[in-house]
Parts: C-alpha cells; sequence; structure tokens
C-alpha cells in the first residue's frame, strides 16, 4: 500500500491497525543525506510521495531469516529532518516516542501520519517482514534504507492526518 490521502484521513489518533505493504529503513545518517540530496536539487534515491520511513536500523540478518531485529528508534532524531522530507510528498513515519513542537507542527503543516511501533519488540517485528531490499547507502551498515515489505506489522496511530495527538493530554 502506498499511503493515499483518502486512507490516511481515515485514520484517528490512537487507531491500533496492522499495515501490510512497503516501508522504508531511514535512521539518522540516511536522513542527512536525503536532505542534502534535496537542499542540491538532486534526485532521490526512491519517491518520497505516498511512502513511510520506518526509523529503524536492522541488525544483521541471522542465517534463514529475513531480516535481524528491527525495532523503532527514537523519532525525535529525525524531526530536524523531516519537514524537507514531507515537502516533498513524504506521508507517513513510524517510530517510537514523542515528537518535538517543530515536528509536529510540520506534521500538521503537510497532513502526513506519524505511526509508533511497539518498542523493544524488535525480534517480534522481524517476523513481519515478508522481504528487504537494499536500495541505498550501502556503506552506512544497518542506517542504509533497506525496503521491506511487511504484513500485519503493528502500528499504532500516534498523529492523525488532522493533527490530533496522542501525547498531547
Amino acid at each position: 500500500m502506498p499511503l493515499k490521502t483518502c486512507e490516511l484521513k481515515k485514520l484517528k489518533a490512537g487507531n491500533e491497525i496492522l499495515f501490510s505493504g512497503l516501508i522504508y529503513t531511514a535512521r539518522d545518517q540516511a536522513h542527512k543525506r536525503l536532505v542534502e540530496l534535496i537542499k542540491n536539487n538532486k534526485k532521490l534515491p526512491f519517491d518520497l510521495e505516498n511512502q513511510i520511513i520506518y526509523y529503524c536500523g536492522p541488525t544483521a540478518t541471522p542465517k534463514g531469516q529475513v531480516i535481524g531485529s528491527c525495532g523503532p528508534t527514537t523519532s525525535s532524531r529525525m524531526d530536524r529532518f523531516i519537514e524537507p522530507l514531507l515537502k516533498q510528498g513524504l506521508p507517513g513515519m513510524i517510530g517510537k516516542g514523542k515528537r518535538s513542537r517543530q515536528a509536529v507542527c510540520s506534521i500538521r503543516k503537510y497532513k502526513a501520519v506519524y505511526f509508533i511501533a511497539p518498542a523493544g519488540c524488535g525480534a517480534l517485528l522481524a517476523k513481519r517482514v515478508i522481504s528487504k531490499k537494499l536500495v541505498c547507502f550501502k556503506e552506512l551498515g544497518p542506517e542504509a534504507i533497506y525496503a521491506l515489505q511487511v504484513k500485519d506489522f503493528p502500528l499504532i496511530v500516534a498523529i492523525d492526518y488532522y493533527g490530533r495527538n496522542i501525547y498531547s493530554g
């Protein structure tokens, strides 16, 4: 599933969903590189429109498995990078924890959705990954960007399309 506006509008802060579709992993260093590409008017390695970025750096893949542990990382570390990505059409992010005031305003302004994944469950979440493919920045190791096909990936809508936020009372 690419995220379409009609689907985003249906989600409400606090909803629990099982997501099936494509997500892209990206942590701090990958975000920094994506933003540098945007600032320098360079082509991005994948189209951000209608996609989801998962704040995750998977561990090494054990033999016979699709992926290693792949739990969410702290989202606030990516807050300084999200506005340029949202401007490029990114409608969804997955991580853990609260977002900065600036990030919440950007999410609201660009009508995006912020999901949280269960923290401390990286090995369990790995069982929901059907396939993993390196997209770019291989030299970053676990911080490279991977495309993950997931099935029934458990998420909670933390900030919805309308800006409602489970962290703000």
